[in-house]
């Protein structure tokens, strides 16, 4: 018996009979994008994270550009981020046409040290892209209250923290905008893609609306260039039926999260920890070894699926040279 990592055909076989009573909705009513299911999916996500506004988007990469592209930053500007993060972090800042800077995480969560912020921040930071990673909320108080400060925008790439907490409040109405993805393996899943942000700022929001959809202001008016970057109604209808289970899928994986604690306690493992104040989402289980090699072949061996986040840090990636980040110093995440 094998034991994958992530298993789509389970879940599909508990929500089939609901998934296809909603794709034949769909497509007997053939609004295929921007219709009733995004509308709704939109309503319930802004509820879900208590924010005021929700914009669907393609991929959760389309939510972080458009997010910052709606913020106003492009040529010229700084976007502060970590390392510690899967690449599209960095890609989307390019994309705007801003400069990336990376700085260093805080041991324990890999979350971004609030401490290391203010000797990054030049009189060309725009904004700062914290990444709640695998699901961990990064420590917002300090970093809001920086960024406030100095009139800096602060986006929260929350693409792995669906439900995730910070002093009760969830990811998605800490920053000024946090954009979320809904690949395949995260908490809250399309078969597929997509993508939304979320704002309290009603202005970004309606400029996402526009970037996401060719800049259209009516139908045969553009008011800005824009992307292709709707959300397919396919997808918005499947999310739909997945939100309602998603607080008890939640649960669910911090309960297998607190067995796994438990169970690996007496080996020589670091096991993920949950900062005060903070509620995990368990995205994912890391755990950090000395022997990495020795434990990824017993795990093989075993049949257990595993994966490594990462092997290579973001800004390590030959992707970046053209913007010198291979060659920053990260002592932390290079750990």
């Amino acid at each position: 018996m094998r034991v994958p990592l992530v298993d789509l055909q389970a879940e599909y076989a508990l929500l089939r009979q609901e998934i296809l009573e909603a794709l034949d909705q769909v497509f007997t009513d053939m609004r295929l994008y921007l219709g009733p299911h995004t509308e709704a999916l939109e309503r319930e996500w802004a509820e879900y994270c208590s924010a005021k506004h929700a914009v669907a988007v393609a991929t959760g990469t389309d939510a972080l550009l458009f997010a910052l592209l709606a913020a106003g930053v492009g040529p010229g500007d700084e976007v502060i981020t970590v390392g510690w993060t899967f690449v599209a972090s960095i890609e989307a800042i390019i994309h705007a046409g801003a400069t990336p800077v990376v700085v260093d995480i805080e041991p324990t969560t890999m979350t971004m040290d609030a401490g290391r912020l203010a000797e990054a921040i030049t009189p060309r930071t725009r904004a700062i892209m914290p990444v709640h990673i695998y699901g961990h909320p990064a420590d917002m108080e300090p970093i809001m209250e920086l960024a406030e400060a100095r009139g800096i925008f602060v986006l929260e790439d929350a693409c792995q923290a669906h439900g995730a907490e910070y002093h009760k409040r969830r990811a998605g109405a800490l920053g000024h905008a946090a954009a979320f993805s809904f690949y395949v393996t995260k908490n809250l899943s399309a078969y597929g893609e997509g993508g939304m942000v979320t704002t309290n700022d009603p202005e970004l929001a309606e400029k996402v609306r526009l970037l996401r959809n060719h800049g259209r202001t009516a139908k045969a008016d553009h008011g800005i260039v824009g992307f292709n970057g709707r959300m397919q109604e396919v997808q918005a209808a499947i999310l739909r039926i997945k939100m309602k289970y998603l607080d008890d899928w939640q649960q669910r994986r911090r309960d297998i999260a607190a067995t796994y604690a438990q169970a690996l306690s007496d080996l020589p493992l670091v096991l993920p920890e949950e900062a005060p104040g903070c509620r995990h989402a368990y995205h994912l289980y890391v755990v950090r070894c000395a022997d990495r090699d020795a434990l990824r072949a017993t795990l093989e061996n075993a049949g257990i699926g595993y994966a490594l986040h990462y092997s290579t840090p973001a800004h390590r990636q030959p992707a970046f040279q053209p913007w010198g980040l291979p060659e920053v110093s990260l002592p932390v995440t290079e750990q």
